[in-house]
């Protein structure tokens, strides 16, 4: 069985703390927090870690709530504060699997806009953008890839249009 993303958190945290690397081990055990905070949230025993994709979806808001943040500090005119959010941010997506780009997104869409449209006999219409959207999150979940919700909305309502 492959190691839990908690697991590979903990052994990344201590590889960090041994090479003497602050930033790293400050972002690694925030990462640990925000998961042991989920479980408890979810009431998961000490000895059951997560289900993985919990697992990532904690670590996906952590990102959103980064990127906020940036865009906070960016208008705030503070640029070192921004930079260190964005560092963090790519610390936290080793842990993830890797994020789709646009076309491969576009193309994902279109294929679950063509698998609702056979269902339906007919294409989507814009005002059935939930319906396409949770249907291409649940395909990105089953696959075991990766999308920011702003970025699935936009592709949607590209292909919508």
């Amino acid at each position: 069985m492959s190691e839990t993303l908690e697991a590979r958190v903990k052994r990344e945290t201590i590889v960090a703390m041994k090479a003497r690397d602050g930033e790293r081990t400050t972002t690694l055990r925030l990462i640990t927090t925000a998961l042991k905070n989920r479980s408890i949230e979810k009431r998961v025993g000490a000895d059951t870690p997560l289900p993985e994709a919990e697992s990532q979806q904690v670590l996906a808001s952590m990102i959103k709530q980064r990127r906020d943040s940036i865009e906070q500090f960016t208008k705030g005119g503070r640029p070192e504060l921004a930079a260190k959010e964005a560092v963090e941010i790519a610390l936290i997506e080793e842990f993830l699997p890797k994020a789709l780009t646009a076309e491969a997104l576009s193309a994902l869409v279109g294929q679950v806009i063509a698998q609702i449209s056979e269902g339906a006999g007919q294409k989507p219409t814009p005002k059935e953008m939930g319906v396409v959207i949770k249907a291409v999150q649940a395909k990105l979940a089953a696959d075991g890839l990766r999308a920011e919700g702003r970025l699935v909305s936009e592709a949607v309502k590209l292909a919508l249009a």
